[in-house]
């Protein structure tokens, strides 16, 4: 079997703390990991940008064993790198899986996100409707002694990258998995189930977790990267 190696891709932020739990799993289990910092915060970059700081970040010299892993709106920006690298796997959680030429400020409304949201606030008894909280939507199942440290963390994205489009005209030709949490209430799970059916004709894997799931389920989150490439790894494992 060949050793993978990892590149993790944050979402909206573009905080490479997001995935630390998780490396540093992984890194216990002698994997190479590599958490990419985007500047989330920066309106002069975009996605073209983005997707550079991830190919330098995989480094020029890996050509076996690389996994990309992207997370929520690090979709976009984990797909794209996969076109410019030799990536052997790229894995989705809790996805923002893009279509050709459409922006990340376009997806909300072409998915029906808002819809779904509100669809299941009410199933489960929260106000549909009601102003946006982080506290409801992304720390819900954090430790306690990580809400604070993700405040400190928190940062905002740039208008640059959500009007900025996909430009791939096809999924890029790499074995793709996606991973999503039971009890994310951004991306309700049907919502990500019917999403990733009718994108890439997959059948999302499910986990226990919310929207931040590398940070409340580190370890399974590692567990299932690793089941993933044992999957695509060897002569036989088809994509």
């Amino acid at each position: 079997m060949t050793d993978p190696a990892y590149v993790l891709v944050p979402g909206a932020g573009g905080e490479a703390w997001y995935w630390h739990r998780v490396a540093a799993d992984l890194r216990r289990r002698g994997r190479d990991v590599v958490s990419v910092d985007l500047p989330g915060d920066d309106e002069s970059a975009a996605l073209p940008e983005y997707t550079r700081l991830v190919v330098e970040a995989a480094g020029p010299d890996r050509r076996t064993g690389l996994v990309v892993a992207g997370q929520s709106l690090g979709a976009f920006t984990a797909s794209l790198a996969c076109a410019r690298l030799p990536a052997a796997l790229l894995v989705l959680v809790n996805p923002m899986i893009p279509g050709p030429g459409e922006t990340p400020g376009q997806w909300w409304e072409n998915t029906g996100q808002a819809r779904d949201m509100r669809e299941n606030d009410t199933r489960e008894g929260r106000r549909a409707g009601a102003e946006f909280d982080a506290a409801t939507y992304f720390l819900h199942d954090l430790p306690r002694e990580l809400v604070e440290e993700a405040a400190a963390h928190e940062r905002p994205e740039s208008d640059a990258v959500f009007a900025s489009p996909w430009t791939l005209p096809a999924w890029p030709a790499v074995p793709t998995r996606v991973l999503i949490g039971r009890d994310d209430r951004l991306f309700p799970v049907a919502f990500q189930r019917r999403v990733a059916r009718e994108r890439l004709g997959i059948v999302p894997q499910e986990m226990p977790g919310g929207h931040l799931m590398a940070l409340s389920q580190p370890a399974e989150v590692a567990d299932r990267l690793e089941e993933y490439w044992a999957e695509v790894d060897g002569p036989t494992a088809m994509g």
